[in-house]
């Protein structure tokens, strides 16, 4: 008999799973991705790239804004008679009446090792913290957030170099080759679950994008750690005449002066621990990215400026 897989996800970081369980001959009877949104200025509708590959690859896909309380949704998804759901990054909590709907239960690729950053941003806070190194887990969905019993945790190195963007890259592309090794063993009852020791439980809540601003008084590898873990959104920034500009991508220096000043004509800022943070990307507010040369041409800040 035929197995029936549900998968559900929605960013950039669920695309390299889906792909993998199709190009390797998953049965994927149905996707559920969140709906397409308006561009901020209300021009383009925009789908979630889980919903673009599932067109590309012509597979059933699904966009209910809520699962909760959404009977027609719970029948049809009662119908489909799923052995399994796999979620990526779906964007809403899975109801628990839905739980009981498939044969082998819901499993969640979680981009952090559990219990480590439960919660919605993971990567960015695993980043901030300064970890040393960060994970996928698959684990399996109970009704409290991130705290089902886990299968298998994979962990990959962090370093100053790395930033959200590159972690999340590099966990998916790690996810979508280990993902069909679980499937198998979860599918043929070989799948060993170990619950979580919930006393040692983090939480990676929402990144607020207030968080981002930059305090110079802090040391410099905490906040090459902000500036790392928000980019390429929000963004770590500071103020300046009343104007926001995004920081991109740093390195730490060795300038001497007082926080926050400017100590060289290529935007090297002081710290609190004295050592300095060497700007290599930078965005105006309501301008394009560019590198620190190209900004320095026209830019009003200059050194001996304090920012």
């Amino acid at each position: 008999m035929v197995k029936k897989i549900v998968f559900m996800g929605t960013p950039m970081f669920a695309v390299p799973i889906l792909k993998s369980l199709y190009q390797n001959g998953y049965p994927i009877s149905d996707v559920y991705t969140q709906p397409p949104q308006k561009s901020q200025r209300g021009q383009r509708i925009n789908k979630s790239p889980i919903q673009g590959i599932a067109e590309t690859l012509n597979l059933e896909f699904r966009t209910p804004k809520n699962l909760r309380d959404n009977n027609e949704e719970y029948e049809y998804f009662k119908s489909i008679g799923a052995d399994l759901a796999i979620v990526v990054a779906y964007g809403q909590i899975i109801p628990k009446e839905f739980l009981r709907l498939t044969k082998k239960g819901f499993i969640n690729i979680h981009a952090s090792i559990l219990p480590k950053w439960r919660g919605a941003a993971p990567i960015q806070r695993s980043i901030m913290n300064l970890d040393r190194e960060t994970g996928v887990s698959v684990m399996k969905i109970a009704e409290q957030l991130d705290t089902g019993p886990v299968c298998n945790t994979y962990k990959i190195d962090l370093d100053n170099n790395l930033n959200a963007s590159d972690v999340a890259d590099k966990l998916s592309l790690i996810a979508a080759e280990k993902i069909l090794d679980n499937v198998d063993d979860i599918l043929e009852g070989k799948a060993k679950f170990i619950d979580q020791d919930h006393s040692k439980a983090t939480y990676a809540s929402k990144i607020q994008k207030a968080e981002g601003e930059i305090n110079w008084n802090d040391n410099a590898k905490n906040i090459i750690g902000k500036i790392n873990g928000l980019y390429p959104v929000p963004g770590a920034f500071f103020i300046y005449k009343g104007e926001r500009y995004k920081i991109l991508k740093a390195e730490i220096g060795n300038g001497i002066g007082n926080s926050g000043e400017i100590i060289s004509d290529y935007l090297e800022v002081v710290c609190g621990d004295k050592l300095s943070i060497k700007i290599k990307e930078i965005q105006r507010q309501g301008k394009k990215p560019q590198n620190i040369g190209e900004f320095m041409l026209g830019s009003q800040i200059k050194k001996g400026s304090n920012i």
